[in-house]
């Protein structure tokens, strides 16, 4: 009697560790601690943005005692400084990272009301984007290039879509050469195929790192010809 239950037991045991394992799958999560440069740590982390390739991840934290921004390195392991970007009297948060990791726009609250910045990694300078905006503003974004900024302005009295242009001399934030990671730190090359419209953007990765034990990997169908 002992023997069986014991057995029934271990078998319990092993189907959830398997669960557990396929449950998984795919994450590639630093764990979290609070000493070094590491993405999670006890505190609050939220707001998340990846850069083109995915080696560079912006996210708001509450570490040290208060919210600022941070640039996760994926390739390093480790986190970047950002000399000049958090102020101690000030909160830093809702970041978003052109497509090679060199500008980041936030929203501070340095100037008595929220406002968009502009953070330049190379030139280790912020430019106050909204500073003669007459109202509150929230949840900025930046396109690839780096040229343009979004973000959400009350100035009408309700909330809408502002649009911010750089200008045609802005130096551009263009991707490099493509950095995949896979679990197990090696490196992919990614293929990009771009085609006039109306065809779709289709992207091809290889070679495929990622284990297929707990879901089935379907391949695209090709787009449909539009005449």
């Amino acid at each position: 009697m002992a023997w069986c239950l014991k057995n029934k037991l271990l078998k319990l045991v092993v189907i959830v560790v398997t669960l557990t394992s396929c449950g998984d799958s795919g994450y590639i999560t630093p764990p979290t601690t609070n000493l070094g440069a590491t993405l999670n740590t006890k505190a609050a982390e939220t707001a998340p943005n990846m850069s083109y390739d995915g080696r560079y991840l912006v996210f708001t934290s509450d570490r040290n005692s208060q919210t600022g921004i941070f640039v996760y390195d994926r390739q390093a392991n480790s986190l970047l400084s950002l000399p000049g970007l958090n102020l101690t009297q000030s909160r830093q948060y809702q970041g978003d990272i052109s497509a090679d990791g060199n500008y980041i726009v936030y929203v501070s609250e340095q100037m008595g009301k929220t406002d968009i910045f502009l953070y330049d990694r190379k030139a280790l300078t912020s430019e106050h984007i909204t500073k003669n905006f007459l109202g509150e503003v929230r949840n900025p974004s930046i396109s690839g290039n780096g040229r343009f900024i979004i973000f959400e302005g009350n100035r009408s009295g309700q909330w809408d879509i502002e649009i911010y242009d750089r200008g045609l001399d802005t130096p551009l934030s263009l991707p490099t050469e493509p950095w995949l990671s896979s679990s197990g730190g090696k490196t992919s090359k990614a293929i990009v195929k771009v085609e006039p419209f109306p065809s779709l953007l289709l992207t091809e990765i290889e070679p495929l790192q990622r284990s297929t034990s707990c879901f089935t990997i379907v391949k695209p169908k090709p787009a449909p010809t539009i005449v």
